[in-house]
């Protein structure tokens, strides 16, 4: 039988372990599995998690091998290679597709209803390959996308603003990566369109602000890499806003990575873009007003990947 409150994670490195603490946290999970091919690691990782249990809400978190991922309504994915200084997401495709594969076939052995979560990058190539390898409902394979990216980009026009990103409507879509864009035509403060923001509370933010703002965004990932090494605090909170929307069968509008089926012209390739999130998984894609050069980047990104997809060999 399926616990929707028990979850798997797969892959204990920065991103995985973080995840593992911020569901700790967040109280929302009864039972949380750590599995890595370094089952030491992962024995670690729980007792360090174990030993905070007094000073957060109650759960079960242990080490574990893919058996143990019976019946878990959730499986995260953060096992594979990290991106290097200097390396683009789509770099790291072809290792980490084979370790993907590797480890469905491990896990499909014990649990076929789940929801799987896919976080390690690419994240939209590797969402695509574990809804093909996997056969589930489209809607139940599931990328974080770019909603880190709209993360960051809400942080740097709410700094530029001095309100809170809370505030800002903004969206970056299309690939977790180089090819990604925002709409800046659906971008908006409390309603007001970004261009008209003005007076007494905000400075008028520029045309020419824009361009540097989304470069900043972008890059965001090389920045932290070079300076520290890897990139998984914000990674894992966004991790476990997804979460959230599922557990609580929200109908949150995020922009995760899954399957396009006809959006803008777009199908069968997974990316970026706004979706209602609820215990099911992705119920529905939010098709969101672009103008034509968005839409022609959005496709061009769409393209990029799906050239990925087509020099891979899975």
């Amino acid at each position: 039988m399926i616990d929707p409150q028990k979850c798997a994670i797969i892959g204990c490195g920065n991103v995985g372990a973080t995840t593992a603490y911020t569901l700790m946290l967040s109280g929302m999970m009864s039972e949380i599995v750590l599995i890595d091919i370094n089952r030491e690691k992962a024995y670690g990782e729980a007792l360090d998690l174990n030993h905070g249990m007094l000073f957060a809400p109650t759960s079960h978190i242990h080490e574990g091998s893919y058996a143990d991922a019976a019946g878990c309504g959730l499986i995260i994915y953060a096992a594979g290679a990290n991106q290097r200084l200097g390396e683009t997401r789509l770099d790291l495709a072809q290792k980490n597709a084979d370790i993907l594969k590797s480890v469905l076939d491990e896990l499909l052995a014990y649990n076929r209803e789940c929801l799987l979560l896919i976080v390690t990058n690419p994240v939209d190539v590797l969402t695509h390959i574990a809804l093909r390898h996997t056969g589930f409902p489209a809607g139940r394979v599931i990328g974080s996308g770019t909603l880190l990216d709209t993360s960051r980009l809400r942080f740097l026009l709410g700094t530029r603003l001095s309100i809170s990103p809370r505030s800002v409507d903004a969206w970056i879509i299309g690939e977790h990566g180089d090819s990604e864009l925002a709409v800046w035509s659906a971008a908006d403060v409390a309603g007001l369109p970004l261009s008209q923001v003005s007076g007494p509370c905000c400075q008028p933010l520029g045309q020419d602000e824009l361009q540097p703002l989304f470069e900043h965004t972008r890059s965001s990932a090389d920045r932290i890499i070079a300076s520290k090494g890897a990139t998984y605090y914000a990674v894992a909170l966004a991790v476990c806003r997804i979460v959230e929307a599922i557990l609580r069968d929200e109908g949150a509008i995020l922009p995760v990575s899954h399957l396009m089926e006809g959006q803008h012209g777009i199908r069968d390739v997974c990316l970026g873009y706004p979706a209602i999130i609820g215990k099911a998984g992705v119920t529905c894609t939010w098709q969101l007003p672009l103008n034509p050069q968005e839409e022609q980047r959005l496709r061009a990104s769409a393209d990029t990947l799906r050239g990925v997809l087509n020099t891979l060999q899975v």
